[in-house]
């Protein structure tokens, strides 16, 4: 047989074996992206988890630790700065295995100084003492911000930080309030001074914001240790008030 002839059958036989092949081929190869684009969204996604359970772990821990204290006998800034030392030892503990991660050698002093130390410090006193005008329904409601108990003002700017569009709709009241809504007069509100004269009651706004969103943040407070209750008094809102000694 001529050797071009071979060749020409050969030839044929490839195209043939090609044209059978190619299509589970290209299926196999489609397979493979599918399980790699798969994979590594799965892998990213972890690892976002991880990074905002390290991140969130220390200020969650700031705002537990306060309402367990301060429900347990402490006075609300003893509280406060007891969660505070606590949380600084978190933070300088996850700086120090980062550190270690990356081979690197950081002292416990140093870390504690430079590191975690102006990272809580700043927090806490934000924490305590600022509300943004974007967070309050009113520059009226604002006014009472610095009536509300510490521990409630710590756990609400903590929720701010992942839910930026949070809105307090009302802090502290008097009797004249109740009047000016159109609403029975409560004598037993946490809106109200309180015996160790603090407000210990802020309602958040609910509506628009959708039923996840809403449910969400009611779970946080709850597992903070405060009471929540979804009401209806001149509007739909998230009732949170923190419990009386």
């Amino acid at each position: 047989m001529p050797a071009d002839s071979i060749a020409a059958k050969l030839e044929k036989l490839k195209r043939e074996v090609i044209h059978e092949w190619q299509p589970r081929i290209q299926s196999v190869r489609r397979s493979v992206k599918r399980a790699w684009r798969r994979e590594t969204v799965a892998a990213l996604f972890l690892a976002s988890l991880k990074a905002l359970a390290l991140v969130a772990l220390p200020f969650l821990v700031y705002v537990r630790a306060s309402v367990y204290l301060y429900r347990h006998g402490a006075r609300p800034w003893i509280a406060i700065l007891v969660s505070a030392i606590l949380t600084l030892g978190i933070v300088s503990g996850f700086v120090i295995l980062i550190a270690r991660r990356f081979r690197r050698r950081a002292g416990v002093p140093t870390v504690v100084k430079w590191a975690a130390l102006p990272v809580v410090f700043t927090w806490c006193v934000y924490a305590a003492f600022y509300l943004s005008r974007v967070n309050v329904k009113s520059d009226a409601v604002r006014a009472y911000y610095s009536a509300v108990n510490p521990i409630l003002r710590v756990a609400l700017s903590t929720i701010v930080l992942v839910d930026p569009d949070l809105v307090v709709t009302d802090m502290g009241r008097v009797r004249a309030n109740y009047r000016r809504m159109g609403l029975p007069v409560n004598d037993r509100t946490k809106h109200y001074r309180q015996r160790d004269g603090w407000v210990h009651a802020v309602d958040l706004r609910t509506r628009g914001r959708g039923a996840i969103r809403n449910r969400v943040v009611q779970l946080y407070f709850w597992s903070m240790g405060f009471s929540t209750l979804r009401h209806v008094g001149t509007a739909d809102h998230l009732h949170v008030q923190l419990a009386t000694r």
